[in-house]
């Protein structure tokens, strides 16, 4: 299978993250074979998770890059932040987060950070398909 991948972009709005959780479930349903339930879910979360981060810490736009590869997806989300991600004690009382970072490398097989000749960032995500 030769690899197949999907582009969106974003600045700032109300619904930005929703729009991209869209794009990666119209991405992974034109598939085929068709990408395990379960693992359909995992793709969702981690680009719901990135570009939550993105639009939050990384200068509030983003560009989201999908790829399905032969064994696994790609999720990669480009932010104009060079602010790397760090991993934070979850907040259980307070509600101001900290377990994003910690689930999007609980379900990526690998997670790598890449400085963009802008001065920015993209996190890659591989993905079990």
């Amino acid at each position: 299978m030769d690899t197949v991948s999907v582009e969106a972009t974003s600045a700032r709005t109300v619904c930005a993250v929703a729009e991209a959780r869209e794009a990666a479930r119209g991405f992974l349903s034109a598939l085929r074979p068709a990408v395990d339930p379960d693992a359909a879910d995992s793709v969702v979360l981690v680009v719901s998770e990135l570009v939550t981060n993105a639009l939050r810490h990384g200068g509030g736009a983003y560009t989201l890059h999908l790829t399905a590869h032969p064994a696994a997806i790609e999720v990669a989300v480009e932010d104009p932040s060079s602010r790397l991600p760090r991993m934070r004690i979850p907040d259980l009382h307070d509600g101001t987060g900290g377990f994003g970072w910690h689930m999007v490398n609980d379900l990526s097989h690998a997670v790598a950070v890449t400085p963009t000749r802008e001065g920015g960032k993209t996190i890659h995500a591989l993905l079990p398909r």
